[in-house]
């Protein structure tokens, strides 16, 4: 049997308002679904990606802790979105670059290439591409 590809990551920010106007420029889409949960425990914003996954912010009423995130406590390390290719990685640089958020420029290495940045809560992201595309 073979292991499920991922179908949404759901990430918690300390300001859903902030966030959400930063991912929704960085998307270049409106979320697809903004809402309490029903047993009002969380708010999420979620919005949809190419190939089918899901994307979702997540805020807990008032009770997560404003600490900036660190990949050096367990948990998150990072989350990266796949590319085709170098001239979509180019392209993504410079939408970073328009949109003036900062990146680490594009690093090539023999895994593969990609840009990292940070979203408002310190939460390291970035575009990557495989090995020889």
């Amino acid at each position: 049997m073979a292991f499920p590809g991922l179908q949404h990551v759901a990430i918690t920010v300390s300001d859903i308002g902030r966030s959400t106007e930063w991912y929704t420029r960085l998307l270049g889409a409106e979320p697809v679904l903004t809402e309490d949960e029903e047993g009002g425990e969380f708010h999420h914003v979620v919005y949809a990606l190419d190939g089918g996954s899901l994307f979702g912010l997540h805020t807990h009423m008032g009770k997560e802790s404003k600490d900036r995130a660190d990949e050096r406590r367990t948990g998150l390390d990072h989350i990266s979105f796949g590319l085709s290719g170098t001239a979509e990685l180019e392209q993504w640089r410079d939408k970073l670059d328009s949109l003036g958020i900062q990146h680490g420029g594009i690093k090539k290495a023999h895994y593969g290439s990609g840009i990292s940045f940070r979203d408002p809560d310190n939460i390291a992201l970035e575009f990557f591409i495989a090995p020889g595309t």
